[in-house]
C-alpha cells in the first residue's frame, strides 16, 4: 500500500511532515511518495520557486525518514502538473494489485470536482483526506457524501490533528527576516538562507 503527497511544497515544513507520519502509521502504508509539482496548475497566480530548489528541500526533510520518498515524476512532464497523469504513471510503476492512496487536504476535496478529468482520480486511487485548521466539516462530509454516490469513491477520512503550518507563512517570515526555526526542519531552513530563497 503506497500513499502519494504531492504538492507545490514551497517549502516543505513540519506540518507536511507530521501529517504523512501520522497517516502512514494510521492506515498501515508501505511507504509515501512526496511529489513536488513543476507547475502547478492552481497555483499559476502566486511566484514558486524553481521546482528543482523544492525537490531538494523534499529531499533534506525526509533524508531520515525509511517510509518517505522523494520524486521527481511532475517535474520531468512537460507543461502543467495533473493529478490523473500522475497517478496513471504511478500507478503503471507499481506491482499489479498495489493499492494506491492519494492523501489530499480537505480544502482541496471540496474543490476536487474543478480538477482535470477529476473523475478518473477516484477509479485509480483511494483518497485519504487530512483536516486542516480551518476545515469546513458540514462541507467536508457532504462532498464525501456526494463523491461516494456519485463516483462510487474510496474515501477515507484521517484521524490525524491539524496544525497549524503554512508555507505561506514561512515565505513571508524569511521575506521579513523573522526566523522560522522550528517550523520546517533544519537542513531545509539552511538550504533556504544558503539560496537566498524568498527573500
Amino acid at each position: 500500500m503506497v500513499g502519494l503527497m504531492g504538492g507545490t511544497f514551497s517549502p516543505i515544513h513540519y506540518g507536511h511532515l507530521l501529517m504523512c507520519e501520522s497517516i502512514r502509521e494510521e492506515f498501515n502504508l508501505e511507504k509515501i511518495i512526496f511529489m513536488p509539482a513543476r507547475i502547478p496548475p492552481h497555483k499559476t497566480n502566486i511566484s514558486i520557486v524553481d521546482a528543482e530548489h523544492r525537490l531538494n528541500m523534499v529531499r533534506l526533510a525526509i533524508e531520515d525518514n525509511p517510509y518517505f520518498e522523494a520524486s521527481d515524476m511532475e517535474m520531468r512532464r512537460q507543461g502543467a502538473s495533473y493529478t490523473v497523469d500522475t497517478l496513471k504513471e504511478l500507478r503503471s510503476s507499481l506491482p499489479k494489485g498495489k493499492k494506491l492512496f492519494l492523501i489530499i487536504g480537505a480544502d482541496s476535496l471540496v474543490q476536487l470536482s474543478s480538477w482535470y478529468k477529476y473523475q478518473e482520480i477516484f477509479r485509480l486511487a483511494t483518497i485519504i483526506v487530512a483536516a486542516r485548521p480551518d476545515t469546513d466539516f458540514s462541507l467536508l462530509n457532504d462532498t464525501i457524501a456526494k463523491f461516494r454516490v456519485e463516483m462510487d469513491a474510496d474515501i477515507l477520512m484521517s484521524a490525524h490533528a491539524p496544525m497549524n503550518f503554512s508555507s505561506t507563512e514561512i515565505r513571508n517570515r524569511v521575506k521579513k527576516g523573522l526566523s522560522i526555526r522550528y517550523m520546517t526542519p533544519p537542513k531545509v531552513e539552511a538550504y533556504i538562507y544558503e539560496n537566498g530563497l524568498y527573500r
